[in-house]
């Protein structure tokens, strides 16, 4: 099977049985989103959804945010992993936000770069979800599923993420983004993949060796 085959049937299949895949993450606006990305960098949805609510609450815009002390803050993320970072990269991306963007979440990936706290996966993401730019943001599940499936051969998330790109129409990119986190968070799991489950198994490379077992 060729990698274009893979592709098409895999895409084919998530167009047909999953049409709507959207984040797990609770947000209200672009602003609420940049703020849970940031903190889900290596933790769980689930944990960030746990902590933001009283955050958004206290700190419901980029001025409010900004206008905080880290003494003040870090008692919302303490939870999170890598809490004294973070305190400091959301304090620090809110005041940039006002200072350049005019307190607006820009929709540009290099410009999103440019803020505290956001990598190239993190502005994907914004850019995927806010803008529905034809980007695919690779973290961990993305990275684990689509070498498993033949997706990608890449050694990095850029390269991943140069491959998804290179095969998956411009309009599905945005949706392809959460099919493939969604199943790897739920079904191709790093630990226990849940091969005997998996809708994709004719597909994947992987299947003949993993799934036996």
């Amino acid at each position: 099977m060729t990698r274009k085959e893979r592709f098409n049937s895999i895409v084919g299949w998530f167009s047909e049985n999953r049409p709507v895949a959207e984040s797990e993450l609770h947000f209200a606006d672009s602003f609420q989103l940049l703020v849970a990305v940031i903190l889900s960098a290596q933790c769980t949805d689930r944990r960030v959804n746990m902590v933001t609510p009283p955050l958004f609450e206290r700190y419901p815009t980029p001025e409010a945010l900004a206008a905080a002390t880290f003494d003040e803050l870090y008692p919302f993320v303490k939870s999170i992993s890598y809490p004294n970072a973070k305190t400091r990269h959301l304090i620090d991306m809110a005041g940039k936000l006002l200072s350049e963007f005019g307190g607006e979440v820009p929709s540009d990936i290099d410009a999103l770069m440019t803020l505290p706290g956001v990598g190239r996966k993190t502005a994907n993401v914004i850019a995927s979800i806010v803008y529905d730019k034809p980007v695919i943001a690779v973290d961990t599940h993305v990275f684990r599923v689509a070498h498993r499936l033949g997706l990608s051969d890449g050694k990095t998330p850029r390269a991943v993420e140069l491959d998804l790109e290179r095969h998956i129409p411009a309009e599905k990119r945005p949706v392809a983004h959460h099919w493939l986190i969604l199943h790897g968070r739920y079904t191709c799991t790093a630990r226990a993949p849940k091969c005997s489950e998996c809708p994709l198994s004719q597909w994947c490379r992987e299947y003949p060796v993993i799934g036996n077992h």
